[in-house]
């Protein structure tokens, strides 16, 4: 069953499934359930969603994702980036609060990962590579610095919207006169308490003789702390009533059956977003999924991690949720906790289930400024404008597209910043791909071996110029080559051979290939002979087939020393045969 097992990863890994496997998984379910359900209702509320469809959307994309997925230690569910950009793209089409806004969250979450199914089943995992990873840590730090700008308004217990940097600052400005101070107090100390968690709980218990264990337990249920605490304060003190608002009543049920909305004015209106949604949250995923399974010498297959995130998501779209991925924080949780399989998932999936039931009425009391606080904490890890140092000084194309991205998505929204960051990651590539590096080389004395003859200290022949192509060529470089070529051969020596060393082109399109030719007949009129040499198998073969080879003017080398030995002459007309730098 070679087949089924590459759609099917739970058959492989089911074969070899025992006890201390069951044992690990269940461990790490706990942890990361415990983790989870503040972590849901918070998310769910970042989505501007009731708290119940953080939980619903945990439990059945989970378990599907077990089945469907190859990361031993991937947790699949709401995370902040795809929430907000959720919020953004359903907050256009409905009225947060409406029955309407829940639809269209179906819709979304539907039509993402049908995209995503459909991306894998054709297997164009590739199409990812297209963000950069700069415009991505630019996009991720800037939603970072709106997610947590978005919540401030539940830590002061005030009303302000908005969805780009300008908009948040200035709703929450105008209205710090409506700041209630009991829900203020609640939020910090929220904040501030889970801040020293994250950092100083764990050496805190160890120094009191706690084992590592409990002490990691302890901290991961860290926020299942200030929610309780909080909940007990303003159920004891009816706090309510003096103006914290709280979560109020959550269904106390399993998900429910629910039908997406398909009509085709919501689908063309959520199309897009859908996409932008998708292609972020598959390379957050599958980021967190390799480095994950690389600790344990593991591997993952990015295409049927596209099939399983869009069963995940097809799963939420029909059980109460919205759209979802693979999460950083709680993936990495369930990694330390020793998960060993994907039934960790599963099992936390059971415990949220149970949750769904035995615990939503305890919730009730809980203040949203807590919620708020866990977002925060949350989200601030995502912020790393230390990017921007390191790309200032190794690539500044780089850096701009970096800034270029923090700036549009903080200006302009997630959306906008989601596109730009697309539309500048491509540009990036094709403005690094129109310049290939073209270097001229020379023989390295006493060697077979070539190199730039402005970085060595090489032999050459001013009758012969090797030029090493380190690109491979298509329609957008192909005229950069053939300038390239003309200017140099009309330099003041008299030039007879050209040898263009193929080493490191893996491809020529036919925009190139044409430019080849054009290159070849017009060094022919010239008395100027084009050769090529190390030329890989795949590209000779079409090279071949494109009759080039058999017209070209000069000869095919198998290597760059042959080439030197038969049309080297060593004769200078032109003062300074030598390259000494």
């Amino acid at each position: 069953m070679p087949d089924l097992r590459r759609y099917l990863p739970v058959l492989e890994w089911g074969r070899t499934y025992d006890r201390s496997a069951l044992s690990n998984d269940m461990i790490a379910a706990v942890i990361v359930t415990i983790m989870l359900i503040p972590q849901s209702l918070a998310y769910a509320l970042l989505a501007g969603l009731p708290p119940e469809a953080g939980i619903y959307a945990s439990i059945a994309p989970i378990i599907l994702y077990a089945i469907f997925g190859t990361s031993r230690a991937l947790a699949v569910g709401p995370v902040a980036v795809v929430s907000l950009l959720t919020a953004s793209a359903i907050g256009q089409v409905a009225e947060q609060g409406t029955a309407g806004y829940a639809v269209a969250a179906l819709t979304l979450a539907i039509l993402s990962g049908g995209f995503l199914l459909l991306l894998g089943v054709l297997r164009l995992g590739f199409l990812a590579n297209f963000l950069s990873h700069p415009v991505i840590a630019g996009f991720i730090t800037a939603s970072g610095i709106l997610i947590a700008t978005s919540q401030l308004k539940h830590i002061l217990g005030i009303s302000a919207h908005g969805h780009t940097l300008p908009e948040m600052v200035t709703a929450l400005l105008a209205s710090l006169n409506e700041v209630n101070l009991i829900t203020m107090l609640i939020g910090v100390l929220a904040v501030t308490f889970l801040f020293w968690v994250r950092k100083g709980l764990k050496p805190f218990l160890k120094r009191l003789g706690a084992s590592p264990m409990v002490a990691d337990i302890a901290t991961k249920a860290g926020p299942v702390g200030a929610v309780v605490v909080t909940t007990l304060a303003v159920w004891g003190f009816g706090l309510d009533a003096s103006g914290v608002k709280i979560v109020g009543e959550v269904p106390q049920s399993l998900p429910p059956l629910t039908m997406p909305g398909l009509s085709g004015e919501l689908v063309q209106a959520l199309l897009v977003p859908a996409i932008l949604i998708s292609v972020i949250g598959f390379v957050e995923s599958v980021s967190v999924a390799q480095t994950l399974a690389a600790k344990k010498r593991q591997r993952i297959d990015p295409n049927q991690e596209l099939i399983g995130l869009g069963a995940a998501n097809i799963g939420a779209a029909f059980t109460g949720g919205y759209p979802v991925t693979g999460g950083f924080s709680r993936s990495v949780v369930n990694f330390d906790a020793g998960a060993e399989t994907p039934a960790a998932g599963a099992y936390t999936a059971v415990g949220l289930a149970i949750a769904a039931v035995a615990l939503t009425p305890l919730v009730y009391y809980l203040p949203k400024a807590t919620l708020a606080a866990t977002i925060i904490v949350a989200v601030l890890s995502l912020i790393d404008l230390s990017i921007l140092k390191k790309t200032w000084g190794y690539a500044r194309a780089d850096f701009i597209a970096v800034v270029a991205t923090i700036l549009l998505t903080l200006g302009l929204g997630v959306e906008v910043g989601v596109a730009s960051g697309v539309i500048v990651s491509i540009l990036l590539h094709l403005h690094k791909t129109s310049r290939p590096h073209v270097a001229e080389v020379g023989r390295v004395p006493g060697s077979e071996h070539f190199r730039n003859i402005y970085r060595h200290k090489v032999e050459t022949d001013p009758s012969l110029v090797t030029l090493r192509v380190d690109e491979s060529l298509y329609f957008v470089n192909a005229r950069f080559l053939e300038e390239l070529i003309q200017k140099r051969v009309t330099e003041g020596c008299e030039i007879r051979n050209v040898v263009l060393m193929f080493s490191a082109v893996n491809d020529v399109d036919f925009s190139a290939l044409e430019s080849l030719e054009a290159v070849n007949q017009r060094l022919s009129d010239m008395g100027v002979g084009l050769h090529l040499s190390e030329v890989k198998g795949p590209v000779m073969d079409r090279l071949k087939r494109a009759h080039l080879i058999n017209d070209l003017n000069g000869q095919v080398f198998l290597s760059q020393y042959d080439a030197w030995l038969a049309l080297n002459q060593l004769r200078s007309e032109c003062p300074g045969d030598t390259a000494a730098e």
